[in-house]
């Protein structure tokens, strides 16, 4: 892993972890479009940045991290049991389906879904504003819409969203219990492979280490604090049009 590739991969993870455009989707095409091996030394890197996503969000809601608030991350915990169940039960068949066609596929029905819903979506009647607002139903709800995350290229973020959208929150909150709710998602799945690869880490490796964990934080950190403004003023349909596009796109380069 050179610096250049080091620094592209961590904008690409710092901009698409917290949006619902797939993060995964996105580091799978990156990765092949710059002739990166998928070795076990270049999904240690993964990891890395994605440990700097996830410092991303705690620098941005430690407000939250308080015990006035350990009612907030209870629910949390709730809403990430579904998944993380799902996921050590079929883990092997999950990986299976780590390829393009079924990324660039996924993208497409996660951008009609999006479309679909904001046709619907009446903001103004949405019975939940404030992230600490969410009921326990709630989060039940929006821990078993985040499952669909685990076929590639649905997006975490955007499984999760679209779950509390249903379940009656408005789009910022929604955004917000997602950017919260990624916190476990990534730490388990983060240590998990840092435990794995752990000896993968050398220290020829540590400048391009360090500048691709420098480059995700940051970008995850304005990422974030730009998604919630943006939100504030419009609708997920962009992103919807977005993924359409993206997965033709990738279908086109699968198939021709």
């Amino acid at each position: 892993m050179d610096i250049f590739n080091a620094i592209i991969l961590g904008i690409i993870e710092g901009i698409t972890e917290f949006l619902p455009i797939s993060s995964t989707g996105h580091i799978i095409v990156a990765a092949q479009w710059l002739g990166i091996e998928a070795t076990a030394t270049n999904q240690a890197f993964g990891v890395i940045i994605q440990l700097a996503a996830i410092l991303a969000v705690l620098a941005n809601y430690k407000d939250k991290f308080t015990p006035k608030h350990l009612n907030l991350w209870i629910k949390v915990a709730i809403a990430f049991i579904p998944l993380g169940i799902i996921a050590f039960i079929f883990s092997d068949v999950i990986k299976a389906l780590f390829n393009v066609p079924v990324v660039g596929v996924m993208f497409i029905v996660g951008g009609v879904i999006f479309l679909l819903l904001e046709r619907n979506y009446k903001e103004q009647n949405c019975t939940t504003t404030d992230v600490t607002q969410v009921t326990y139903k709630q989060a039940i709800w929006i821990g078993i819409a985040q499952v669909f995350a685990l076929i590639p290229g649905t997006s975490r973020a955007g499984s999760s969203i679209v779950g509390a959208m249903l379940c009656g929150l408005n789009r910022k909150a929604s955004a917000e219990f997602s950017f919260l709710l990624g916190l476990p998602v990534l730490a388990a799945a983060s240590g998990y492979d840092l435990l794995k690869h752990y000896d993968l880490f050398t220290f020829d490796d540590l400048t391009a280490l360090a500048v691709g964990f420098i480059t995700s934080f940051i970008v995850a950190y304005f990422t974030i604090k730009l998604f919630i403004r943006f939100l504030e003023n419009f609708t997920f349909v962009s992103f919807g049009i977005y993924r359409i596009v993206f997965g033709v796109i990738l279908l086109t380069i699968a198939y021709v």
